[in-house]
């Protein structure tokens, strides 16, 4: 999907086109207002490098921007704001069975529908996830007992100081519960072209999670697994098409156990799932939703009114108010339970 986007200025780069002054508003799921002073969206390796080098010689500054939908947005950014629109897909068949090569500028949820349609197992789980296939591995995005990280062979990345590409293995990854490498060592310094996914014609369904099992048959296709996933988001999450939102916008805390055990002696239907090495993670929108705060507002933004973990956008806001709300969502979760919220969204600066 490319967004509909007006430009004052339009400089060509090669076959790639940098326009100036573009507005993302409609480029971010939140619908935040905000102004790129440079944007391009290369379709091929080739242009990426191009915008690259002219980000180089030019010294200004790269912003990396997918589908929107886990982004916070300011009002202004400076430099060149690039999205990666690559958008090939293809199978590929071996010795160890299949591959899915996978461009960074692929829609995430039409991927998995079109790998459940033909049969292919390992990606059901995460459907309907916002986004672009260059993001998934950022936030090692996960949904009903499945994250990227299980079903990740390698990542094709180019590096912006010299343009040069290489691949990272799934394990070189360092990924961790919505974190991975290219949130610590490699932020900033890499662009994401291409995933390569496992794929599988053999049966390998997850069904362990929520009431998925109760939703398909004893044997279900991939295709009846992502459509109940489907189905359960939304019943419980609120299309941003309808009302701007970014989706779960705290992470779940992970606690030490000796703390959720004791959370559990006073609130026993806590929810709570221990992770080993003596943690344990807690459900972030139970603990707003017991503080009282569906369907709470605060000026432009609220709490949306059947899922306590997103935050939605009703319109004529900015990142400002909605960081003030998170803040007084937070400020009441850790009152009541001394347990610290996170924000999953990444805060994009200027």
């Amino acid at each position: 999907m490319d967004w509909s986007i007006t430009s004052s200025v339009a400089v060509e780069v090669a076959a790639c086109v940098v326009q100036r002054e573009v507005d993302l508003r409609h480029a971010n799921t939140l619908r935040l207002p905000c102004v790129a002073e440079r944007y391009a969206a290369p379709r091929t390796l080739a242009q990426l490098q191009q915008v690259l080098a002219v980000a180089r010689r030019e010294g200004c500054s790269i912003t990396l921007l997918g589908g929107g939908s886990n982004v916070l947005l300011p009002e202004t950014l400076s430099g060149i704001v690039i999205r990666p629109a690559l958008n090939q897909w293809w199978l590929e068949a071996d010795a160890h069975g299949l591959t899915a090569h996978v461009g960074a500028g692929v829609n995430w949820h039409q991927l998995v529908m079109a790998l459940a349609t033909a049969g292919l197992w390992g990606a059901e789980n995460l459907a309907l996830i916002p986004g672009d296939c260059g993001a998934a591995p950022v936030q090692n995005i996960g949904a009903y007992g499945v994250e990227l990280a299980d079903r990740l062979k390698a990542v094709q990345v180019v590096e912006r100081a010299t343009g040069e590409t290489r691949w990272l293995s799934s394990d070189a990854c360092q990924f961790g519960y919505r974190d991975s490498i290219f949130k610590g060592e490699l932020a900033d310094s890499v662009v994401i072209t291409q995933l390569q996914l496992r794929v599988s014609r053999q049966p390998k369904a997850r069904l362990d999670y929520g009431d998925l099992a109760s939703r398909v048959s004893a044997s279900p296709t991939p295709l009846a697994v992502a459509n109940a996933v489907c189905a359960v988001r939304r019943e419980k999450l609120p299309d941003p098409e309808q009302l701007a939102n970014a989706g779960s916008f705290f992470k779940n805390p992970v606690v030490p156990d000796q703390q959720a055990n004791a959370l559990r002696e006073r609130y026993p239907a806590m929810p709570c799932f221990p992770q080993g090495n003596g943690l344990t993670k807690l459900a972030a929108g139970w603990l707003i939703d017991q503080c009282g705060l569906k369907g709470f507002r605060q000026g432009a933004f609220g709490v949306h009114e059947r899922q306590a973990l997103v935050l939605v956008h009703f319109g004529g806001g900015n990142r400002q108010g909605l960081l003030a709300l998170a803040d007084t969502v937070a400020g009441k979760v850790a009152a009541r339970f001394a347990v610290t919220l996170t924000p999953e969204p990444r805060l994009i600066e200027t």
